[in-house]
């Protein structure tokens, strides 16, 4: 009897195969249709341990995650023209069709900080911002209406058209500050921030996560909180997984894997102090 696992991986592949043989991974009904497929695929609750996997999976499995980040960011540079075409583009959000998931995922993220954070943060760095930052404009408006989000991405035009999106709002064109830089570029300026927001693709695998995580510890205030997203069980052929022993320097203050259709699992964690690092 072919066990869960084995019909869950064969599915992955031969959704692979298909994606990975794609002219282009920009918007399109083929398109969206495949990924459409290959998130329904890995959303339901999975026992699978992706690190477990033969190594031939695994090549396909950092693959498949560069190939779904390359496929987002086309999905989010698409829907932002789009939006950017409005006269209130905020006022559109809706229309992006996951925006309903930012929504549930920056609820979730705000409750898990509250439960950490006793103030409301003056600045908060997200990095990763890319050109429809979702992540930001939500929590700016639904949970943090006096907080400054720092918004760093290593791409111009992302920036120039994040920066479109909210520069008919008069209160977000204030609050949000867009900044173009490779975050391994940015050392002092993070200091400044009682909360760093790492989004789920930069680093699409581990050396590169860690190499960015190892900067943060290095670079960030001792003390502060540093949210990232992660990935469990089935998950994780869409996104790069973050685990514990991944957050050297860092005390690990809660991790939550979502089952419904929030896709990243989310980690907080704090920045030691300089006494306790020693220990």
């Amino acid at each position: 009897m072919v066990c869960q696992e084995e019909i869950l991986i064969e599915k992955v592949c031969d959704l692979y195969e298909q994606i990975s043989s794609l002219e282009t991974l920009k918007p399109c009904k083929n398109v969206d249709m495949l990924f459409t497929e290959l998130v329904l695929t890995c959303m339901p609750p999975s026992p699978i341990d992706v690190t477990k996997l033969p190594k031939t999976i695994q090549e396909k499995r950092s693959h498949l995650i560069r190939l779904c980040g390359e496929a987002e960011g086309y999905l989010e540079s698409h829907y932002s023209a789009i939006l950017g075409s409005y006269q209130n583009p905020l006022h559109h959000l809706h229309i992006f069709p996951y925006y309903s998931n930012y929504i549930k995922l920056g609820h979730l993220e705000f409750s898990i900080l509250s439960q950490h954070c006793s103030h409301v943060p003056s600045k908060i760095a997200f990095i990763g911002s890319g050109p429809l930052p979702l992540t930001s404009i939500v929590l700016a408006s639904n949970h943090l209406p006096s907080t400054i989000f720092h918004n760093y991405d290593i791409d111009p035009l992302a920036n120039s058209s994040a920066e479109h999106l909210v520069s008919s709002d008069p209160d977000l064109s204030n609050r949000m500050i867009f900044h173009t830089n490779d975050i391994l570029d940015v050392s002092d300026d993070l200091k400044e921030f009682e909360i760093v927001y790492l989004a789920a693709l930069v680093g699409m695998n581990k050396e590169e996560k860690n190499r960015i995580i190892d900067h943060l510890e290095k670079h960030m205030a001792p003390g502060a909180l540093l949210m990232l997203r992660s990935a469990h069980g089935a998950r994780a052929f869409l996104y790069p997984v973050v685990e514990s022993s991944d957050l050297r320097g860092f005390e690990i203050l809660s991790i939550f894997h979502p089952m419904d259709e929030v896709i990243n699992s989310v980690v907080i964690s704090r920045l030691y102090l300089p006494q306790l690092r020693c220990q």
